[in-house]
């Protein structure tokens, strides 16, 4: 399946509610309005194609950018190339949903992760605190240093209330992410949600959220949920 192709494909799947949802969140045109499962059998016959998906996400729509995602190849990503995509990452569905999972499923993972967390641009930092929730949530605890998490907790208690809006909603999604799938911490993720308390998210026209990690994570605990790890990242 070429680019014409998929292309038009995408777009017979467009759905005028789909799209005035991504809108609401910041997506712009180019886009289609594509819900994410309607593009499952589209991936299926793909399969990878790392080529095929650098000319989906070059397009700027972001239906396209995001079924590059599915089917882009992680692997075979360089730093560059995962810079390169979050530099055309313009709201927050394309930097955490698509490059972090993306790059959440790379050998670089943490490495390009880490950088991002430590820049100020603020869909980076949203960006490389999801790709840890993503890693978090799928990959074994033994892969990650125990005080390396440590010290992000350390990081997220010190700074959340203060960081760039997009990146709050990300830290705290670390902290509830530590909590259910990070057995080693979870104690220490609990007193941190603790004492970060609620965080207030303002989103531009839209009424502020309020997060509260720790609520979210006793909400899990009583479902049964510690522990957590699911099997895919990407869909």
């Amino acid at each position: 399946m070429d680019f014409e192709t998929v292309m038009l494909e995408l777009e017979t799947l467009s759905k005028e509610r789909m799209k005035k949802m991504y809108i609401s969140n910041g997506a712009h045109e180019p886009l289609f309005g594509v819900a994410t499962g309607a593009m499952k059998p589209i991936a299926k016959k793909i399969k990878i194609n790392q080529p095929l998906a650098e000319e989906l996400y070059a397009t700027g729509n972001y239906d396209a950018m995001y079924f590059a995602g599915i089917i882009a190849d992680p692997k075979a990503m360089t730093e560059s190339d995962f810079d390169r995509w979050m530099d055309e990452a313009y709201f927050y569905m394309l930097s955490d949903y698509v490059v972090a999972v993306t790059l959440s499923e790379s050998d670089i993972a943490q490495v390009v992760a880490d950088k991002w967390i430590a820049s100020s641009d603020e869909l980076r930092m949203s960006g490389g605190w999801s790709c840890y929730c993503w890693l978090l949530g799928n990959r074994k605890d033994n892969e990650f240093p125990e005080n390396k998490i440590n010290n992000m907790l350390d990081l997220v208690k010190n700074t959340i209330h203060d960081a760039p809006e997009r990146a709050k909603a990300a830290m705290n999604n670390f902290l509830y992410t530590v909590g259910i799938s990070y057995l080693p911490l979870h104690e220490k993720a609990i007193e941190t949600a603790k004492e970060v308390g609620t965080v207030e998210v303002k989103r531009g026209k839209k009424k502020s959220s309020t997060l509260n990690a720790y609520e979210s994570i006793q909400k899990e605990v009583d479902r049964g949920k510690l522990g957590f790890k699911r099997k895919y990242v990407r869909c």
